[in-house]
This record gives C-alpha cells, sequence and structure tokens, in this order.
C-alpha cells in the first residue's frame, strides 16, 4: 500500500440551494484556471440546459482543482432528494465530504439523506457554513443543530470532531474564525488537506476501477466514468470489463482526466485518479474492469428503492405527429427508456398493461419530469399518465412510503398549512421558530405530496418553502383527497375562439388562448365544481345582416392560466394523460370520446 499524500478526493455535499457550484466558481477562479481575459459563466459545473433553467445539480460530476503541490478531486453532487441516487453512487469514488450549510437555512432533510450515506460509509467531513453574509445568519443555532445531526446519525468519536470552515461562497472567502474577515478559500483548501485523508494509489495491485457512470463523447463514444482503485492503466491497454450481464476484453482506446470543467486526454492514470475510459461498448453502472490477467467483480452498487411510478405511453391522440415530434413510436420510446436506465441507476423501467405502454420508476415527480423535459427536447412524443407510488409487499403487508415534510412559511401562515396537511395523512413532527417564520415538520406518506406544492404556494401567496425527502415505509393508509375541482373538455376538434371562450369564462378557469388548435376530449380549462363538463370551444357567432339593436358586449377573454410540464403533472386525474409534444404540452382526457368515456368524474 502506498499512500499519495498529495491527492485529495472529496464529494460537495448539501441541500439544494445551498451554494454548492457556486463555491467551485470561487475555486475555479482563485486556483488559477482561467486566463485573464477567459469569458466565464456562473454555475460552470451546471452544463445542462435543465441545470442552469431550474437553477439546480441534476447530475453529479466530477472535477479538479489545482493548489500546489495538492491536487483536489471534487464531485459536485446534486442537492435535491429526487437526484439521490447520483449522491450514492458518487460517495463510493470518494475519501471525505465538504458537508455545506446555509447559516440561515441550517441542516434540511437533503442534509440528513447525504450525510447518512456518509456515515454509512465511514467518510470524515468537513463542516462548511456557507452564506456568512446574510442579515438572518444565526450561526451558532446552526452548529448547534448540525452536532445534533450528526449525533442522531450515529456519527462516531472521528466523524463528529469535524472541523468548521465559514464562507462566503459568492465572494470566494472562507475564515476558520468569524472575527477575522477572510480574503480567499486558502482557509478552506488547508482544512480539506489538513483533516481529510490523502487518496491511496495501491500501485502495487493490479489495475481495478468500477464503473460509477457513464458518458459518451462524439469523437471515441462510449465513456465509463470512475475511480482507479489500484494500479495503473495506459491508451491501447488490454481491459477486462466483469458485470451482470457482460464479461469481455477490451482495448482501452482513449483515457481522459477531468480539470475544471474540462476533460483532457491522458497517456496514463494511475490508483485514485478519477477518469473516462473509452473503449468499452457494452457495459452497465456498477460493472468492474480489471487487468485481464487478476480479474475482480467488486460487488454492485446498490441505491434505494423508488417511490413514484408513472406510465408513459404512445401518443394515440389526433394531433400526433403534427408538433415536431420525430420519435413516435413504441418502440423509439422504449430504446431511449432503457438507455436512461442504463445510466441511471435510480430509474427502472417496466412493461406495462399493453405494448405501447412503459411503467418508468423513480425517486419522485421532479425526477421524472426532468426526463420529460429530456425527451421533449430530444424531439420525441408521447403521454404520461398521473404519477402513482410504488406499492410494495413484506410478509403479506402492502407498504407504501412516507416522506419527511419540511415547510418554511411567516407565522401568519402557519394554520393554513395545518388545514393543508391534515387531510392527506400528515403528522406533526416539530415546529419552531425562526425570526419571523416557522419551520414546522411533518411525516407525510409519498401520495400526500401529489398536487401539493402549487396548493401550498396559492395558500400562502407563494411565500412557502417545501422541502421532502424519503424516510421509511409504513403500511398503506387510506384514501387522501386529491384535485377537488373537474376540468373543462372540448367536445369537438377546431380553433378555439374568443366568442366561445368569454362565454366559458363563468365556468372555471381557462388553460387555452384564443386561436389554439383543439380536438374532441382535450382539457381547455379547469371546471368551478367537482365534476367534469364537456364543452364547445370552438362555437364562433352568427353573424347576420340586421343590425343589433344595442351596442354588442366586448368579448374579452382572460389570460390562460399558464400550465409548465411539472404542474400539468401535478394537476391530472387518474382518466387524464399530459401530452407531451417538442412544441406543445396538452392535458387531455385517457378516453377522447364523449360517449365512452366512464363516469368516474363527471366527464
Amino acid at each position: 500500500m502506498s499512500n499519495e499524500t498529495h491527492l485529495r478526493t472529496v464529494a460537495i455535499v448539501a441541500h439544494v440551494d445551498h451554494g454548492k457550484t457556486t463555491l467551485v466558481d470561487a475555486l475555479f477562479q482563485q486556483s488559477g484556471m482561467y486566463r485573464e481575459n477567459q469569458a466565464v459563466v456562473e454555475r460552470a459545473m451546471d452544463s445542462m440546459d435543465q441545470e442552469r433553467e431550474r437553477g439546480i445539480t441534476i447530475l453529479a460530476k466530477c472535477t479538479s482543482v489545482q493548489y500546489d503541490p495538492f491536487n483536489l478531486q471534487l464531485v459536485d453532487t446534486p442537492g435535491h432528494a429526487d437526484f439521490g441516487g447520483e449522491v450514492e453512487r458518487t460517495l463510493r469514488m470518494v475519501d471525505g465530504v465538504l458537508l455545506l450549510v446555509d447559516a440561515a437555512e441550517g441542516p434540511m432533510p437533503q442534509t440528513r439523506f447525504v450525510l447518512r450515506k456518509a456515515m454509512d460509509l465511514k467518510l470524515p467531513a468537513v463542516l462548511v457554513i456557507n452564506k456568512i453574509d446574510r442579515s438572518d445568519r444565526r450561526i451558532e443555532e446552526v452548529i448547534n443543530e448540525c452536532y445534533d445531526l450528526f449525533i442522531d446519525l450515529g456519527a462516531d468519536d472521528n466523524q463528529i470532531n469535524f472541523p468548521i470552515i465559514y464562507t462566503n461562497g459568492r465572494a470566494g472567502t472562507a475564515t476558520t474564525d468569524l472575527d477575522v474577515e477572510g480574503t480567499d478559500l486558502r482557509p478552506l483548501v488547508d482544512s480539506i488537506i489538513a483533516h481529510l485523508p490523502p487518496t491511496q494509489r495501491h500501485l502495487d495491485k493490479g489495475f481495478c476501477m468500477q464503473v460509477n457512470q457513464l458518458g459518451y463523447d462524439e469523437y471515441v463514444g462510449r465513456l465509463v466514468i470512475g475511480r482507479i482503485l489500484s494500479g495503473t492503466v495506459k491508451v491501447n491497454q488490454t481491459v477486462h470489463l466483469e458485470g451482470e450481464a457482460h464479461s469481455y476484453n477490451a482495448r482501452a482506446t482513449g483515457i481522459f482526466g477531468f480539470h475544471g470543467t474540462e476533460r483532457h486526454p491522458k497517456d496514463l492514470a494511475e490508483g485514485g485518479d478519477i477518469i473516462a475510459l473509452a473503449g468499452l461498448n457494452e457495459c452497465f453502472i456498477g460493472d468492474t474492469v480489471s487487468a485481464p490477467d487478476a480479474i475482480e467483480k467488486l460487488p454492485p452498487i446498490h441505491v434505494d428503492e423508488p417511490t413514484v411510478s408513472m406510465v408513459f405511453q404512445v401518443n394515440d391522440g389526433p394531433f400526433a405527429g403534427r408538433s415536431g415530434g420525430k420519435y413516435l413510436t413504441s418502440r423509439h420510446l422504449r430504446e431511449r427508456l432503457q438507455k436512461e436506465a442504463l445510466g441511471n441507476v435510480s430509474i427502472r423501467i417496466k412493461d406495462g398493461d399493453t405494448p405501447d405502454q412503459f411503467r418508468v420508476m423513480g425517486r419522485g415527480e421532479l425526477q421524472l419530469a426532468v426526463l420529460i423535459e429530456s425527451l421533449r427536447r430530444e424531439l420525441y412524443e408521447f403521454c404520461v399518465r398521473k404519477p402513482e407510488v410504488v406499492i410494495r409487499e413484506i410478509e403479506g403487508e402492502k407498504q407504501e412510503p412516507r416522506e419527511r415534510l419540511v415547510v418554511d412559511v411567516p407565522l401568519d401562515f402557519t394554520g393554513v398549512v395545518n388545514e393543508l396537511i391534515g387531510p392527506r395523512k400528515g403528522i406533526l413532527e416539530d415546529q419552531k421558530l425562526e425570526g419571523e417564520r416557522m419551520r414546522i415538520e411533518f411525516l407525510i406518506p409519498t401520495r400526500g405530496l401529489f398536487g401539493l406544492r402549487n396548493q401550498m404556494l396559492t395558500s400562502t401567496k407563494g411565500t412557502a418553502i417545501m422541502h421532502s425527502n424519503f424516510e421509511d415505509w409504513i403500511p398503506v393508509i387510506g384514501n387522501i383527497p386529491q384535485r377537488l375541482v373537474g376540468s373543462l373538455v372540448a367536445d369537438r376538434p377546431g380553433k378555439t375562439t374568443s366568442y366561445a371562450l368569454f362565454n366559458l369564462q363563468p365556468r372555471g378557469t381557462l388553460f387555452t388562448d384564443v386561436g389554439i388548435d383543439v380536438y374532441e376530449g382535450m382539457v381547455i380549462g379547469e371546471h368551478a365544481r367537482a365534476n367534469c363538463l364537456n364543452v364547445n370551444g370552438v362555437r364562433e357567432k352568427q353573424l347576420t345582416n340586421h343590425r343589433a339593436s344595442g351596442k354588442d358586449d366586448a368579448t374579452v377573454v382572460t389570460t390562460p392560466r399558464p400550465m409548465p410540464l411539472e404542474r400539468c403533472i401535478e394537476w391530472i386525474r387518474d382518466d387524464e394523460m399530459v401530452e407531451v409534444t417538442p412544441d406543445m404540452i396538452r392535458i387531455r382526457k385517457r378516453v377522447l370520446q364523449a360517449n365512452k368515456r366512464p363516469k368516474s368524474h363527471g366527464g
């Protein structure tokens, strides 16, 4: 065994929006990675379009920063619980974690989740209190909450003796003493070097690495990403891949290291390095790559079970293929979903009830919404049904997932929150006053979260902040009320007219503007009552050659309610689907003809 004292491999873990990616930006700037006149984007590690648009990290990404003579290999992990599978597999590549906590919000549900995974792997931690410039900071209380969290998760003596660094990620400063203002991030780097163990090379053993991530390069094809556990590998060297479904020799046609936001080709990589290896076409997450003369098979990567499922199916509506879709068939959809399952260990794909249906299981609504949006941008066209929880059976007892929900609201809305959560079978666990806001903690079935976010924002006038995280499995409980109102359903095809929509406005809230193509069975609005109503949205005013005796009523149609993808998924009932196309997102009934539609919801 040989230690490499100049290499540290660290995962940056935190709750969503606590500043991980911004802190990595500052490390890039101060390490001298950029030229003086180089154009630099914010949140450089958020490379996906959706990551930039949503302001969250979705995929874990590897990078390295040079602080001579030390080399820090960093893994930026997602902060949202739905992408916990990314955290679980990347923690296997590191020797320690940088736990980032907001100086005002303190430990949140995802903080508990990622820290529990790190504790299970016996990883040491450095605590970083970020955003110390906030006016509402409460640093002493946050530190005490972090100690309570470590103790609650069963941390040993070594893990609980963590160093504490105070940072302002946006300004790029760090300090170990709040009375001394920081000038750069060197105190943070020094703490990583001093308190986290050096990465071990194990050069006396044969080459071995585990596939933690899959990538793709236009020039070299499929890339397998992981950390070399022992030995060395050279370009054009023969390697062996051992997995559940494959076992074969291949040639390593390319080796790439990570530096900043780019991949750099290397001739040689040694134990401890995080690399991307080209030349292995058939492989899965968790497979082992080793030397042919010393074949190894490491334990597979296990992640928590999926908790939410949705049915994806071929679009059989009358507008199929008219909205820019390129991939319309079940074969296209099956191949793309199976490809997603290869690279994302927390997503599972099963066949549906018919050949053109597929049941996709994941960690939460957001993870599935990101997948749907990705497919839409790749010109796929399909329909998705209402999310359902995954029910498992243990010793004859059916169980459903339960989540820990934290709601942060102004004090005036505390009663409103309790009224919303109560009927959804939520159990109040804790509540505490922080300044002028109340933080309320519930245990609630995952089913109870469907459609809750928009109701919560409406009832609290947009002031509520909600976060949830998987807690445990419980016996299936009774019915949970979902949407209480029906829908306005078009009863014939055509273009919507201002005259028709103006007369429908008293019936409810419209989703569709004037001049939009609709078809029979398409939902064009929300009914004010519980039943669904078939309406004529394309009716035109009959013109005659007789002058009206009075002034005509002005047909002013109010602005329709915007219905983005996530809101559509939350809003639909069991008998409805969301039609997803590259150009349009529509809501429709599963059975389009009104006379064939079941009357379960008054449709």
